[in-house]
């Protein structure tokens, strides 16, 4: 359960190597979180990054519970199964759907099942995984879900349409689930980063906003927070997108790089 201060005890994050999702748990660890999952595909880049959230708050021994599970988005019919487990331990207070991929846009449109495996990951992986962890927060009767989606899905670019597509997807299905669960305890929100630079003070990414794994953790605790439906990070870019998206086409194609 949350502790006094609304904070999450305990966090499954989908994407046990995501660099938002590691950022996400080292920051809600700071904030008394005391069990995190990390599920993903065995592999030592999983085993690492537990080890490195179990050294958090002083050292071994004083640190979060940290347990890893194998998961894997390509394979749905695991879900139910490998999920329901981790909520037979205990409750969960907050699911974090960070797993993804971005693809290689020029190499993908020549090799569809190159682009078929994003669109499977990024969409149907996620949509399997997020109605597994819905029903369960369900059951429990309170419990938060949040997807980790991205501005690339507001509309189409040249440069990373299948990745966007993908994403276009899940912001559709992550607002329906929403609705879905409206008066179940459960909140679902949907999270929106630019382009993501690796580390604080690193160069920006491509596109007029960057932003980086540490900062989308606070948009994500402040959202949580505020149980906000729709987070954008950085803040501002909620204004830029809402003008992008309503830019007539010959003007949003002069205006994205070659």
């Amino acid at each position: 359960m949350k502790d006094a201060f609304g904070a999450p005890q305990s966090v499954l994050v989908l994407g046990g190597t995501s660099a938002l999702g590691l950022a996400t748990a080292r920051r809600l660890i700071a904030r008394r979180a005391r069990t995190v999952w990390l599920a993903g595909r065995p592999s030592p880049a999983l085993d690492a990054a537990a080890a490195g959230l179990r050294a958090l708050r002083g050292g071994p021994g004083s640190g979060p519970d940290v347990r890893t599970v194998a998961f894997d988005a390509l394979d749905p019919a695991s879900h139910e199964d490998v999920l329901g487990k981790v909520f037979a331990e205990g409750d969960i207070d907050l699911v974090l759907l960070a797993f993804g991929v971005a693809g290689d846009q020029a190499h993908d449109e020549a090799s569809p099942p190159d682009a078929v495996r994003v669109a499977q990951t990024n969409y149907t992986g996620a949509v399997s995984a997020a109605l597994v962890c819905a029903a369960a927060l369900q059951t429990q009767g309170h419990g938060a879900l949040v997807v980790l989606s991205s501005v690339a899905g507001e509309r189409a670019r040249r440069a990373d349409f299948i990745y966007g597509s993908s994403k276009a997807g899940l912001d559709t299905f992550t607002q329906g689930l929403r609705e879905a669960m409206d008066g179940t305890g459960v909140h679902v929100m949907t999270v929106r980063p630019a382009a993501v630079r690796a580390r604080a003070g690193a160069e920006p990414g491509p596109g007029p906003l960057s932003t980086t794994p540490e900062e989308v953790a606070a948009a994500v605790e402040l959202g949580l927070r505020r149980r906000s439906r729709t987070v954008y990070v950085p803040g501002r870019l909620r204004l830029v997108m809402a003008a992008l998206r309503h830019l007539p086409g010959p003007l949003y194609r002069a205006a994205q790089p070659e």
